[in-house]
């Protein structure tokens, strides 16, 4: 509508304006037109006063020649003749004058330039022509006709001036100070006749001619100025011709006119150029006259004309204005609603929609209505009725939202309740099966409870999986800083195909607690499906580099298949903004669930290639997940076990330790005779992330209860005996937080400020059992000896994981 509007006042206005500039245009030009006549007509004062002065000089060198014909003289070469050495300044001061007027319009017109270069040219071959005076004394007509042509070439440039065909007027006036210029040098060249003549003696039969010519040519060129001019210019050359010095030099050239018998009088050379100069001054009057009524004319017609121009311009302007105005008095009403309509329309589009979604991801549940702000335009027309349409669809489009938010939130919960009690029946699954794994003794049922004990652990961690889906924050927390090479380890536990993973961290670093099992998940996600989407036999490294500015950086390096990089480009979008929970994260949740973990705890997760078909995954974990050592306890906790296969979980630096054998295992006769022997003692559970963890524990740091719902276990998995009796730490000094919230608040981080309280475990009652029989017992050793084989040909060894802060016995 709004264009509609604009193209009803566009279109007539564009045309207007189109008609309007054209007349403008031709107004414009025609202004720029006078104003370089009248430019070039007062250029003409200085042409006439360069042509007076080089009439003299002609005609003067013209007497001196004659002169000179008749009684030699020594001149020296180079040097003017001294009748003429006081005329040549003058007529230079007259040249400079002239070109200091003329160039400037030599960027004009064409015939305007082209007349000034040659004028210009015969200018320039001027101090030649003086030059060859002294010797011209026999021959002087080539030295009268280079004068000549160079008095004609000022005199066509100063007949170029040309207002156009439109304007006779103006023409005239030109031809009438052109004409009585050439009358003037008509006048000039009879009184070079006449002083040579004189100055020479005699009269030649050519000069007879030339002067009778001239004389016609003088009577023609008077009668065309009369005819041209006005009464006011004929008065003032009546006035002039009618000067006693005027009449005396008039009178002098009528005697030189043969009539009957007799001759053509020679005239004295000093009177007649007394009185010719005489007259040329009085027709140099007249020529002032006639010129300057000509620049007057060009003056005031080019004033008119701009005067005119901008008085239609001016108009032009005038009508246009009030035309747009008129227009836009008329439309405003109807623009003010639609810029109204408009306004409410992107607001809510752009603002109030976004916010209220917005307020509805993050309200209470409770909330059951969201009010809509009425239409901004109230007016009874069209537009007013099409204002209420659309706050009538804003507030649908709010109840639709409203009632999908509940919808989100209902299933978010439904994917809370279900991931609850599928943790509940892992938790007590794998209770159960470390009873079983305790009292079984055959290695091949153990093998087997072994898997179905990881394969549980990795349930539990895709329940966490779930809790992400739905928004919420996992319910098991770490209180105390973990070393991140035990961070690992836990990740490392939690995947399938553990045995392939190789690992190589500085024991120095630790990870905050609060952090510590978002940190898990995201690099158990990481390394399984950098395992699942590799070979078998090829090994997934895990690096972990300190950065400058107190961050981590681990990689996570596979040779599995590797991506496309449109895939890879997706991938990284989706890791660097976290997407909304859809079918499309349920396809592909483990991408998901660290794209989410990562935004909350602030690490920064990206995918590369490796050159070699494979990836690396980038963690970079900021140095507010980063915490220092904790203090080295009094007194380290019994050690653990952990049998895995070679360098499965072990980094670089724990596979090269001596294991050490723990102390007070089960079924063993002697702690300090199993020492001496070097024995190891088989774990009677498989590794997961809370024996990786508890193991990591000192005795005053001791694991939360959320790893198992038996509470604190001792190191071999039994009760811990008197020793582990009811133990209660005190409150951590500084309070452990998750960061601060948008407002500036600490995160609140649940369970974190309580103690960590452990009851004593609650022994065993032994099973009682029957004597076994020998043949039982004959095939149990079989079963053992070929697990012990097996284990060799698997290259099995003992990696003894000791607590944070606490060395081997060695190191002691």
């Amino acid at each position: 509508m709004r264009s509609k509007l604009a193209a009803v006042l566009v279109v007539p206005s564009v045309a207007f304006l189109v008609v309007a500039g054209v007349q403008t245009a031709t107004l414009v030009s025609q202004a720029d037109l006078l104003d370089e006549f009248a430019d070039q007509v007062r250029v003409g004062r200085e042409i006439t006063g360069l042509i007076h002065e080089l009439q003299r000089e002609r005609d003067q060198t013209a007497g001196e020649l004659a002169a000179l014909s008749v009684s030699p003289g020594r001149i020296e070469p180079g040097q003017p003749l001294p009748a003429l050495e006081p005329v040549y300044p003058v007529s230079d001061q007259a040249i400079v004058r002239f070109r200091e007027a003329a160039a400037p319009l030599a960027q004009g017109e064409v015939s305007w330039r082209i007349s000034y270069d040659r004028a210009d040219e015969a200018l320039k071959r001027l101090p030649e022509i003086r030059a060859a005076v002294p010797a011209a004394g026999l021959t002087p007509d080539p030295i009268l006709a280079e004068y000549d042509r160079t008095i004609e070439a000022l005199l066509v440039l100063l007949a170029e001036p040309s207002p156009g065909t439109s304007r006779p007027e103006l023409a005239d006036t030109v031809q009438r100070y052109v004409e009585f210029a050439w009358v003037k040098e008509i006048n000039s060249r009879i009184r070079a006749e006449l002083y040579a003549a004189a100055r020479a003696g005699h009269y030649d039969s050519v000069d007879l001619v030339k002067l009778a010519d001239l004389r016609a040519q003088q009577l023609s060129g008077i009668a065309g100025f009369r005819l041209s001019a006005t009464d006011q210019q004929i008065q003032r050359y009546a006035a002039v011709a009618a000067d006693p010095n005027f009449v005396a030099a008039v009178k002098l050239e009528e005697s030189t006119i043969a009539a009957g018998e007799r001759g053509a009088a020679l005239l004295k050379p000093g009177e007649w150029w007394t009185a010719s100069v005489h007259r040329q001054e009085l027709l140099r009057q007249v020529e002032v006259g006639v010129l300057d009524d000509a620049i007057r004319e060009a003056d005031r017609r080019s004033a008119a004309q701009l005067r005119r121009t901008m008085l239609t311009a001016g108009g032009v302007l005038a009508v246009l204005v009030a035309a747009l105005l008129t227009s836009v008095v008329i439309g405003r009403s109807i623009a003010r609603s639609l810029r109204m309509l408009r306004n409410q329309a992107l607001r809510v589009a752009q603002i109030e929609l976004p916010e209220t979604l917005e307020r509805l991801r993050t309200a209470d549940p409770t909330t059951t209505t969201i009010e809509v702000p009425p239409a901004d335009v109230r007016s009874m027309d069209e537009i007013g009725e099409v204002a209420e349409a659309f706050v009538a669809v804003h507030r649908s489009a709010v109840s639709l939202a409203l009632e999908q938010a509940t919808m989100r939130r209902h299933v978010n919960a439904m994917f809370v309740n279900l991931a609850r009690r599928s943790q509940v029946l892992v938790e007590r699954q794998l209770e159960l099966l470390d009873e079983l794994e305790r009292d079984e003794s055959d290695p091949d049922q153990l093998a087997n409870l072994f898997k179905l004990d990881h394969l549980a652990a990795r349930m539990r961690r895709n329940d966490d999986s779930l809790l992400v889906l739905a928004g919420t924050e996992a319910t098991r927390r770490w209180n105390r800083p973990v070393p991140l090479s035990t961070v690992i380890l836990a990740a490392v536990a939690e995947i399938e195909q553990y045995q392939r993973v190789r690992h190589d961290a500085d024991d120095a670093l630790h990870v905050v607690g609060h952090a510590v099992a978002d940190l898990v998940h995201l690099l158990a996600e990481l390394l399984e499906n950098a395992t699942s989407f590799s070979r078998p036999e090829t090994l997934v490294q895990v690096g972990a580099t300190a950065r400058p500015d107190g961050g981590v950086l681990l990689e996570i390096v596979d040779e599995g298949l590797g991506m496309s990089p449109k895939a890879l480009e997706e991938a990284n979008e989706v890791l660097a903004e976290p997407p909304a929970a859809d079918v499309a994260a349920s396809e592909r949740m483990g991408l998901f669930v660290v794209s989410h973990l990562a935004a909350r705890q602030g690490v920064q997760v990206r995918l590369a290639p490796t050159g070699r078909g494979g990836l690396v995954a980038s963690v970079l974990v900021p140095p507010s997940l980063l915490a220092p050592a904790p203090a080295a306890p009094e007194r380290g906790p019994e050690r653990r076990m952990l049998t895995t296969v070679a360098g499965a979980v072990a980094g670089p630096q724990s596979a090269g330790r001596p294991p050490a054998a723990p102390a007070g295992a089960p079924g063993d006769g002697s702690a300090g005779a199993d020492s001496a022997a070097g024995r190891t003692v088989r774990r009677e559970n498989p590794t997961r992330a809370e024996d990786v963890l508890g193991a990591a524990s000192s005795e005053r740091e001791r694991p939360s209860t959320w790893w198992s719902r038996q509470g604190g276990r001792s190191a071999s998995g039994t009760a811990a005996g008197p020793a582990a009796t009811s133990h209660s730490d005190a409150p951590p000094a500084v309070p452990v937080t998750g960061g601060v919230n948008s407002r500036g608040l600490p995160i609140r981080v649940p369970m974190a400020q309580l103690p960590t309280t452990t009851g004593p475990a609650q022994p065993k009652v032994p099973v009682r059992r029957e004597e076994p029989d020998p043949e039982q017992v004959g095939g149990m050793l079989s079963r053992y000896y070929r697990g012990i084989r097996r284990a060799e040909s698997e290259d099995t060894m003992v990696i003894p994981v000791a607590p944070a802060g606490a060395g081997s016995e060695e190191e002691k």
